[in-house]
């Protein structure tokens, strides 16, 4: 099984925004780190263009809410890229670029390998955490931290 997670946020402002800018501007070099990184297989991507990620796919009619849907192998390949690389940096500055939502806006599940899952379906799965908790079929970082021990 593979591990797939995803992370929704809403942008504090359109993508062409100068509020934004510096976010924006490093999304290829950041998702293309994570391309490159030992147990990643898989993004959901938009156009291609540069420099838009998969701010293209928006959810729903706010195009200023966004997500980033990926496969892992494992949890550590995933944690490597989350919390070993400049992406700690942008994630530690969230603030600057994303409302704080009032919800979770973060899941994982298991996939089996070479499974692709949907932007539906990931917020299918976001949704189940958020009504029924975490559990085998959807969960967070607490709830898989524990079960690997």
């Amino acid at each position: 099984m593979h591990l797939a997670e995803l992370n929704i946020g809403r942008l504090l402002a359109p993508v062409d925004d100068p509020r934004v800018k510096e976010f924006m501007d490093n999304l290829d070099r950041v998702n293309g780190l994570g391309k490159r990184m030992p147990g990643f297989v898989w993004m959901s991507e938009g156009s291609g263009e540069p420099g838009t990620g998969n701010t293209e796919n928006s959810i729903g009619d706010d195009p200023q809410l966004v997500f980033n849907l990926t496969v892992w192998e494992d949890l550590p390949s995933l944690e490597a890229f989350v919390y070993k690389t400049i992406h700690t940096k942008f994630m530690d500055r969230k603030a600057e670029w994303f409302e704080v939502l009032d919800q979770q806006h973060f899941v994982m599940w298991w996939v089996e390998e070479g499974y692709h899952p949907t932007r539906d379906e990931a917020l299918a799965k976001l949704n189940e955490l958020r009504a029924n908790g975490p559990s085998d079929a959807a969960f967070g970082w607490d709830w898989i931290r524990s079960k690997n021990g």
